[in-house]
């Protein structure tokens, strides 16, 4: 699909549809409580990052980056946060998300399953 099709504009604002990746579907699981945070950079990229509780109580965490045009440029899941609440490990993968985005820190985490597009 072109990418101007992913594109819509509501109310005067811009929005672009993601294309999720592998990662994220094999992390996706609506029937858990999660929280989020969303927020897109000064060049276009789009940051996700979600956080939420196991069915055994293990904090884990989603973090993907996007283009402009709502392409996966990465994805990673992290199965256990151990000894994080979900608000700390959401806090880690925001910072982690933007960093990652200005090329800060390294992109190779040995706790992360990964997609890097």
């Amino acid at each position: 699909m072109p990418y101007w099709r992913r594109i819509r504009i509501i109310n005067g604002v811009r929005i672009v549809m993601r294309i999720r990746e592998a990662t994220y579907w094999k992390w996706a699981d609506a029937r858990l409580h999660s929280r989020a945070h969303d927020e897109e950079l000064s060049d276009g990229t789009s940051i996700d990052v979600q956080v939420r509780l196991s069915r055994v109580g293990a904090t884990q965490l989603f973090l993907g980056l996007y283009s402009r045009h709502g392409k996966a440029l990465l994805e990673e899941f992290y199965p256990a946060r151990p000894g994080e609440t979900m608000t700390r490990a959401l806090v880690w993968g925001v910072e982690r998300a933007r960093a990652l985005a200005i090329g800060a820190q390294p992109s190779s985490d040995p706790w992360a399953e990964r997609l890097q597009a």
